[in-house]
């Protein structure tokens, strides 16, 4: 019998969706009950999804509506390692429409209604997948299959935390469906849809993104080829092809321009080869392909004890949400038995989703293939990214895919014919049976390794039972009608087990107690908390913005200063400005205290730079006497509040967030940051300027070595503090530099007395501006949005090395 199926069809072999209203709703209807059984399971279970979804993206999603209610565009975040350009971060969320969207109309939302929020999307990416199978004739059961694969299997599941990605994943199904429509009818209202559904996904700037957008290029190229005439095909569809494009660049354009530029100056301007190979899938967890438990993964009875850093030679920067790829017994049935073996994998039908989940696997596994490499080397973007493992979510999309199609064509034609004779067949039939012995060999070795040969015998029994199951329905079906109920039992199954082992398991859910920082504090966080804020307020009586560095503290308040609107040292970001991250030891988290550094410019929290930055508390997790043996222990400092897992400390005053020098000092940046050694100067009157700042100035101000400018006084007072802008009044009776103590970063502009200023890099991190003899107003404004500063933003992204400040 013919195949009819096609993934990516020709356009004779497929039509656009014409599945009847009623196969629609009743199909959507269930995927829909399904998806809802799954996502009802955290809130019922006071349960919330963990690590990076709370301590990063939520206070980030808190901080976007507490914003937004202020009546700001959240452009730049005080609160956050000091000032935070947040609009070019991919992991702000300001570019994510629905999200950004849900933190206007909400910006309290609970933990539970965030995580319903990123869950429903992929509600949305599986009704998408759901109709790329019902475009294909496909029937309910496989259908419902794919869908289900999809929204729960795999990545889709031990990767709820990295809200991001799951949106990016969510809008790949629906930009793919928007794109296979539009060229079956030549609509030109669709290739705008596919432009906007493509920048959706693409708008997430993550590997999935990227990823995703390569497999949509995959997709109309294998239209094209399909057709037999791709020229003829090219001419005929080149200006839908334009819009698509046009439409997807006309949407991203703005934010990965900003976000390029960022990279620049972070602390990841790209990934080497090295960093990024450590994070590549271990091959011995597709042995939880069949058995999803069997290091016991999905289990916080036991430690896990699967491939990961400790396990993997050479080590792994790896663990087991990401080394997870389980999508359902019956499905892997299927693609081994039917797929592999029976050689359906490979037909017309399945061949572009089979030729996706070869591409991802190899890509996935990293440094385990002799291929990454040259890919790495040769594919534009690669480098940008950290861990290949990321391809399992791609992965995922092929298997639900290929699975689906699998389970139709059984349907159709019943088993497929185990052909032994060929040179073919036999190397595909012992591949098969090589995977599942491989699986089997692998579970037992580690588990024997880790002392559980019982619980990972108990595990792969398991995995037979319900594999067993589904063999002995397939073999019982000997008509339509019964392979049809066969089919319909397979994908049941399929979504009891997707729902039982992962809505709210282990591998995605913790108590929402536990992120306390959000809500219910204990009574000595509550206190520990007040007794800061009561401080603080204090000394912005007295004319002072004090910052407060919190540290060694979990359960959320890595990044609580976003939503308690304390202006942090520190913070949870993969992503921070470099400079800043070199010369104060940040480190990516806030909670482990071995990240904590203390460089030679920054050898503790009373050093000069902790004074120019204006850090006056601490807040830790323990009390100082109790810090590791190699950090510096501050006299004199006061205890504001001290209890069970919190507590806060006064260092003492710090330098004034604004100054007026009279007399500067030049350096260079990097020396001072290679060789840890910061210039000495009296910060009554006189501040450092970096050399990239010396052209154009007006004054001298001592650097001509002439005579020493006499100290001057200035009368300095912060107007108004905002998010995004700062005004301040300064008198002062000689010219000068006027100080602020505020990160220095492009897109900030400056006026005194409304005439534009040039920005001026000084103190190593910090603003500043020229001002002459007598009283001015000075405004900071954050505007990374002018055209001026995208031009400028484009052309240093583009076309330079970074490092360079942006002229006004």
């Amino acid at each position: 019998m013919t195949d009819t199926t096609s993934f990516v069809p020709a356009e004779r072999a497929a039509r656009p969706l014409s599945a009847s209203i009623g196969a629609k709703t009743v199909t959507s209807g269930a995927i829909f009950a399904v998806w809802l059984a799954a996502a009802l399971a955290w809130p019922l279970s006071g349960k919330v999804v963990p690590w990076d979804s709370k301590n990063h993206f939520y206070p980030m999603f808190r901080f976007l509506g507490r914003t937004f209610a202020d009546g700001y565009f959240p452009m730049w975040n005080p609160y956050h390692f000091s000032g935070h350009p947040t609009i070019a971060d991919p992991q702000s969320l300001i570019f994510t429409p629905t999200l950004a969207l849900m933190a206007w109309i909400a910006p309290k939302a609970s933990m539970f209604a965030f995580d319903g929020m990123v869950y429903a999307h992929l509600l949305i990416g599986g009704l998408a997948t759901g109709f790329l199978c019902l475009r294909r004739g496909f029937g309910a059961p496989a259908t419902l299959l794919a869908a289900v694969m999809f929204m729960m299997g795999g990545s889709a599941a031990s990767r709820l935390q990295h809200t991001g990605m799951i949106v990016s994943y969510s809008f790949l199904p629906l930009a793919l469906l928007a794109l296979e429509e539009c060229l079956e009818r030549r609509s030109m209202l669709l290739a705008f849809g596919f432009g906007g559904a493509a920048g959706l996904m693409a708008l997430g700037r993550d590997q999935i993104a990227f990823f995703g957008c390569l497999l949509l290029i995959g997709a109309a190229a294998s239209h094209a080829l399909q057709s037999r005439r791709p020229l003829a095909w090219l001419r005929e569809h080149w200006l839908r092809l334009f819009v698509m494009m046009a439409t997807g660049l006309v949407i991203i354009a703005v934010p990965v321009i900003l976000t390029l530029q960022f990279l620049k100056s972070s602390n990841r301007p790209e990934i080497g080869y090295g960093l990024a190979v450590m994070g590549s899938l271990p091959p011995q967890s597709f042995a939880t392909l069949f058995f999803p438990n069997v290091f016991g993964t999905l289990d916080n009875a036991v430690n896990y004890w699967g491939p990961g850093p400790l396990t993997v030679p050479d080590g792994s920067w790896t663990d087991r949400s990401i080394n997870y790829v389980f999508a359902g017994t019956l499905p892997a049935l299927l693609l081994l038995w039917h797929g592999l073996a029976g050689r359906r994998a490979l037909g017309r039908g399945t061949r572009f989703f089979a030729i996706v989940a070869a591409v991802a696997l190899v890509y996935a596994l990293g440094r385990f293939t002799p291929l990454f490499e040259p890919l790495f080397d040769l594919l534009p973007g690669v480098d940008l990214y950290r861990r290949p493992a990321d391809a399992t979510f791609i992965l995922n999309f092929a298997f639900a895919m290929l699975a689906a199609s699998l389970l139709e064509r059984f349907c159709r034609e019943g088993l497929p014919r185990i052909r032994v004779p060929g040179a073919v067949s036999p190397v595909l039939i012992a591949l098969a049976t090589l995977c599942v012995a491989g699986a089997i060999a692998i579970s037992l070795d580690l588990g024997i390794k880790a002392g559980h040969t019982g619980y990972a015998l108990r595990e792969i029994l398991a995995g037979f039972a319900v594999a067993g199951a589904g063999v002995l329905a397939m073999l019982s079906a000997t008509s339509a009608r019964t392979r049809l109920l066969a089919a319909a039992a397979i994908a049941a199954i399929t979504s009891g087990e997707l729902v039982l082992r992962h809505a709210a398991s282990a591998i995605d859910a913790e108590p929402a107690a536990y992120y306390s920082a959000y809500g219910a504090m204990s009574p000595s966080e509550r206190a520990g908390l007040a007794a800061l804020k009561k401080a603080i307020a204090e000394r912005k009586d007295e004319g002072a913005r004090p910052r407060v560095e919190i540290l060694g503290l979990a359960h959320g308040w890595q990044n609580v200063s976003m939503i308690a609107k304390l202006e942090d040292t520190l913070g949870y970001n993969a992503l921070r400005i470099s400079d800043y991250e070199q010369l104060t030891g940040a480190g990516e988290n806030a909670v482990d205290l071995h990240l904590r550094q203390f460089p030679e410019t920054f050898r503790g929290w009373r050093s000069r730079l902790a004074n120019l930055l204006g850090l006056e508390f601490l807040v830790l997790g323990r009390p100082m006497e109790s810090l590791p043996k190699d950090y510096p222990r501050p006299d004199e400092v006061t205890e504001i509040y001290g209890g069970p897992g919190i507590y806060v400390y006064h260092l003492g005053n710090a330098a004034p967030r604004a100054y007026v020098a009279n007399k500067l000092i030049s350096v260079d940046e990097k020396e001072v940051i290679e060789s840890g050694e910061m210039p000495d100067f009296d910060r009554a009157y006189e501040a450092l300027i970096d050399e990239r700042s010396l052209n154009g100035l007006h004054g001298t101000y001592g650097l001509d070595q002439s005579a020493e400018p006499a100290q001057g006084e200035a009368l300095v007072r912060i107007v108004s503090y905002k998010r995004n802008c700062v005004i301040i009044q300064a008198d002062t009776d000689k010219p000068g530099v006027l100080v602020l103590h505020d990160l220095f970063y492009p897109g900030w502009e400056a006026t005194v007395d409304d005439e534009p200023a040039r920005i001026l890099r000084m103190n190593l991190l910090f603003r500043g501006v020229e001002l002459p003899r007598g009283r001015h107003i000075v405004t900071f404004r954050f505007n990374p949005l002018s055209p001026a500063h995208l031009y400028e933003a484009a052309r240093d992204a583009f076309f330079s090395n970074g490092g360079e400040e942006t002229e006004p």
